[in-house]
């Protein structure tokens, strides 16, 4: 039987590609800020909805907002528009194989800080199948990007912080969510996707506002492409929330990346793209990460 967690991160995974065709379309007419904007934005009356349903479905009330849940909230919202602005920074580098190669191993960033600060163990088939999973997704970038021609440069720097704020994001979400004390994910884990959603667009619109308030209206003339990446958007980020809620950080971002498996099926079955034998070993390197970190404990 499907664990719960697994297929909330495999939702979430899917959700994520979607939403991505969807910004990449956006951000043809608008700044890359613009585009997260609609993110977040066009997120919130679905999120609203979302939430207003469980409260009715549980008959439950608003639990109290506690410390721990606003600080990590707070600091989740503002590390992954930071994760974002230095994502989009590194594209317009020269040499930015060698960033995305860092990005990969928030894998094991996330396992790491989550021992170190939160004392979230991982057992050792759980390690051995995180740094699998990086290992093929490292070759898979190699193969589409070329060779790595050094270690580190600026492309790597932003790599590693994009990387590292991206694991910080996953282990404040998880720990806003657990702060509540209520056994019920999916609650706990809307509550705080509500929350980070609404602190995320206050602070894009504050910063649009300040560069080139004439983009919001670019981003409401385009409300069909805009509603869509807010849907897929909310039911994306939905699925992270409770997976986090469900498991440590470092499992579901290590099981997130059959990602880069959906993307390289739809470039091969959809464009007829080969891929290399270097692109190959990456994909059956990766599957057998994914595979081993099922069975871990």
């Amino acid at each position: 039987m499907l664990e719960s967690w697994v297929f909330w991160s495999l939702l979430a995974a899917l959700m994520q590609s979607v939403r991505t065709a969807g910004q990449k379309y956006l951000a043809e007419d608008v700044s890359p800020l613009a585009a997260t904007l609609v993110r977040y934005l066009f997120a919130v009356p679905f999120v609203v909805v979302y939430i207003l349903w469980l409260l009715d479905d549980r008959g439950a009330a608003l639990p109290p907002l506690n410390t721990t849940f606003i600080a990590c909230g707070v600091a989740a919202g503002m590390l992954q528009i930071v994760a974002t602005i230095l994502l989009v920074r590194l594209f317009t580098l020269r040499n930015f194989a060698v960033g995305s190669c860092y990005i990969r191993t928030e894998v094991l960033t996330t396992a790491i800080l989550g021992l170190l600060l939160f004392g979230e163990m991982v057992s050792s088939l759980g390690w051995v199948a995180m740094s699998t999973c990086v290992a093929g997704l490292v070759l898979i970038t190699v193969a589409k990007t070329g060779r790595l021609s050094e270690l580190w440069n600026v492309s790597a720097a932003h790599g590693l912080c994009a990387g590292i704020s991206l694991s910080f994001t996953s282990l404040l979400i998880r720990q806003a969510s657990l702060s509540f004390g209520i056994e019920d994910a999916m609650f706990t884990a809307a509550l705080t996707l509500g929350f980070t959603i609404v602190f995320q667009t206050i602070v894009c619109l504050v910063l649009i506002t300040w560069q080139n308030a004439g983009e919001i209206v670019v981003v409401f003339r385009k409300w069909r492409p805009s509603l869509f990446v807010g849907i897929t958007s909310v039911i994306g980020s939905a699925g992270w929330f409770t997976a986090f809620t469900l498991e440590r950080a470092a499992y579901v971002k290590t099981l997130g990346q059959v990602e880069f498996l959906v993307t390289l099926a739809i470039s091969i079955l959809y464009f007829k793209e080969r891929p290399n034998r270097i692109e190959l070993l990456g994909m059956i390197t990766l599957i057998a990460g994914v595979i081993l970190l099922l069975l871990a404990p």
